[in-house]
């Protein structure tokens, strides 16, 4: 790994612990807002539910580009960020000026992100409302999703993102077509100071594999749709790009020519489901962090097997080839809370959301 590499790991690292820290932030408020999305938190068809949904979104969208319709897309997905984030706008902005129970001053923000979005997509502006997307969806399934459901739902997703991008490649595809959106469906990465998310060209971003020489190279995908009809259901991709490398040169190009990693927002967001729904399902007892009253064992070990996680990943996507990220990161979720549970005395079939049913 050369320097340049490690500073974008390092971002990357901290894009993640903004929106994992940030959902957990959010728990306490989105409870007293209401927000839970669902009756019964515990029953896990929410999860077999939620599947379908996204199942549905990615035919949809997969339609959507081959037939031109890209548009809507960019419209549901733009409209999609503006709602989340005035989800989270609502409960952290002061009420200064309010129109009945409505908080002008929160829609005034949440605008703001769906017009810069519209008008300058560069990747600060995807990377800032992406992140304020990935808290907010992270804590609302966080709460809305129990913990048996929790780990149905990212256990289901990593295989199917496995499924997807080593056997039907079809969210390589959709990579491709998210990525030219320039939406934050995707988290950017940039390893040089003059790179520009405007310039980039996606297109031919979904045909690699490995051996082939091409200027763009998928590493990863991300499970998504965390929000829904929103966000990029999975594959919306992290990539390698290496704009300056010619064309046929790219797949055996020197690491210091990589322009930028892509991450698919949905690989930060899943894995905060399950440390979300830790913080506020599980019975172990809160870590006193004044910051993060919700935070305790099994989140916080939720949130250490994410980065272990995401750690493998940005390994293997510096080896070049596509890579599903979901089974990694979820893997990494799910094993950390369950660490965090048995060390904080939760007995696993209580952990496991197996309890009412046993």
């Amino acid at each position: 790994m050369n320097a340049r590499e490690a500073r974008g790991v390092a971002v990357a690292a901290a894009l993640f612990f903004l929106v994992q820290v940030g959902a957990l932030a959010m728990v306490g408020p989105f409870e007293t807002a209401g927000y839970q999305a669902v009756e019964d938190p515990s029953n896990p068809t929410n999860s077999f539910v939620y599947i379908v949904a996204i199942l549905v979104a990615t035919a949809l969208m997969l339609a959507a580009f081959k037939y031109a319709f890209e548009r809507a897309v960019k419209a549901v997905v733009v409209f999609s960020s503006a709602l989340v984030s005035w989800y989270v706008f609502a409960v952290v902005t002061p009420p200064l000026v309010t129109l009945g129970s409505i908080n002008l001053l929160a829609v005034a923000l949440s605008v703001g992100v769906a017009l810069a979005l519209l008008l300058y997509p560069e990747w600060y502006v995807i990377d800032a409302a992406g992140v304020v997307m990935g808290i907010g969806a992270g804590a609302l399934f966080g709460i809305s999703f129990g913990l048996l459901p929790a780990i149905l739902l990212l256990s289901v997703l990593a295989v199917y993102d496995a499924i997807s991008v080593y056997g039907t490649r079809h969210m390589l595809s959709l990579a491709e077509g998210v990525m030219a959106l320039r939406v934050p469906v995707i988290l950017v990465v940039p390893l040089s100071l003059s790179y520009s998310l405007l310039d980039d060209d996606f297109s031919g971003a979904n045909e690699v594999h490995e051996g082939e020489s091409v200027s763009a190279s998928p590493a990863t995908d991300g499970e998504g749709d965390p929000v829904p009809d929103g966000d990029a259901p999975d594959g919306a991709a992290a990539t390698d790009r290496d704009a300056d490398a010619p064309d046929g040169d790219a797949a055996d190009a020197d690491p210091p020519d990589r322009d930028a990693f892509f991450i698919g927002l949905g690989d930060a967001v899943m894995p905060t489901v399950m440390v979300a729904s830790g913080a506020f399902f599980s019975p172990a007892a809160s870590l006193g962090v004044a910051v993060l009253p919700a935070l305790n064992l099994p989140a916080l070990l939720s949130m250490v097997g994410t980065f272990l996680g995401l750690g493998a990943l940005l390994w293997a996507v510096m080896k070049g080839r596509a890579h599903a990220g979901l089974p990694l990161l979820n893997g990494g979720a799910i094993g950390g809370y369950l660490l965090g549970s048995v060390l904080a005395g939760v007995p696993v079939v209580r952990a496991l959301g197996l309890a009412p049913y046993l």
